[in-house]
């Protein structure tokens, strides 16, 4: 996120600011909007401003609103991670599933490492912590919260795979598919071996209705690991009970390709 403006406003328009960014840390919608937005008019040239009365007006359901402050906020900071983010969702919610990877790949050029004066072992710790606080947002289905903690750790460390594939599973619980397609994209890139990043990759291209990319994955997974039980659920699912009901002789032959329709494997899978 860039420095905070606050350093260039008057002590009165400080406070505002403190205030709006506390409420809106705090999920308070309407409250961190009436400070956000009253400072906005006299502070059009921030980005910080426009990033969080973006969010804000997309939780309350302002969509048009909401993506016009993003698009500002990318304007003043074209390399504003969160900004990118944000409207990347934004647009994939719309079903302007080009625009957004292309911010969601934008965002993750623009992202820096937070090494600072930190060693690397502090720095993983650090990570580990922030993820873990993920982990717990998860859980509760708390999934927003949940993306921002493992961006955070990632912010950190970003060569952390198994943290990266967890920012992918939560993106796709929070219905963000193609945001999720990236993050698993970028763990292959990293470590080709994970096959459970190809599992999840496959599931997610699945709920996108790529059903033919998603079986080839899980072929591929199990060409690798013929006993890598997930990959075999999941195309037994997109089988259907028929060839579920095969047992070994489906086993035998993870290469076939999905004939009948069966209802999409659960995308918390």
């Amino acid at each position: 996120m860039p420095p905070s403006p606050s350093s260039r406003m008057s002590a009165a328009e400080r406070e505002l600011y403190a205030q709006g960014r506390a409420s809106f840390e705090r999920g308070e919608v309407e409250r961190a909007l009436e400070f956000l937005t009253s400072l906005l008019e006299r502070k059009a040239g921030f980005a910080d401003l426009h990033y969080m009365v973006g969010v804000l007006l997309d939780r309350r359901g302002d969509v048009d609103e909401a993506r016009s402050h993003l698009r500002d906020a990318i304007k003043l900071n074209p390399a504003y991670t969160e900004a990118l983010l944000a409207l990347a969702s934004v647009y994939e919610r719309d079903g302007e599933f080009g625009r957004s990877q292309e911010l969601t790949e934008r965002a993750a050029q623009a992202a820096p490492a937070m090494v600072g004066n930190l060693d690397a072992t502090t720095r993983g710790k650090l990570a580990n912590l922030q993820a873990a606080v993920g982990d717990a947002y998860s859980q509760v289905g708390e999934h927003r919260e949940a993306i921002y903690a493992y961006r955070k750790a990632l912010d950190r460390c970003p060569g952390f795979h198994d943290i990266r594939h967890r920012l992918g599973l939560a993106l796709r619980a929070a219905g963000l598919p193609h945001q999720a397609e990236v993050e698993f994209k970028r763990v292959l890139r990293g470590n080709p071996e994970f096959l459970e990043a190809q599992v999840q990759l496959g599931l997610t291209y699945y709920t996108m209705g790529r059903a033919p990319d998603a079986v080839g994955l899980w072929n591929e997974v199990l060409r690798q690991d013929p006993s890598q039980r997930d990959a075999l659920m999941y195309l037994r699912l997109v089988r259907g009970p028929e060839e579920a009901a095969r047992g070994d002789k489906s086993e035998s032959k993870p290469e076939r390709a999905a004939t009948t329709s069966a209802p999409p494997p659960s995308p918390g899978a």
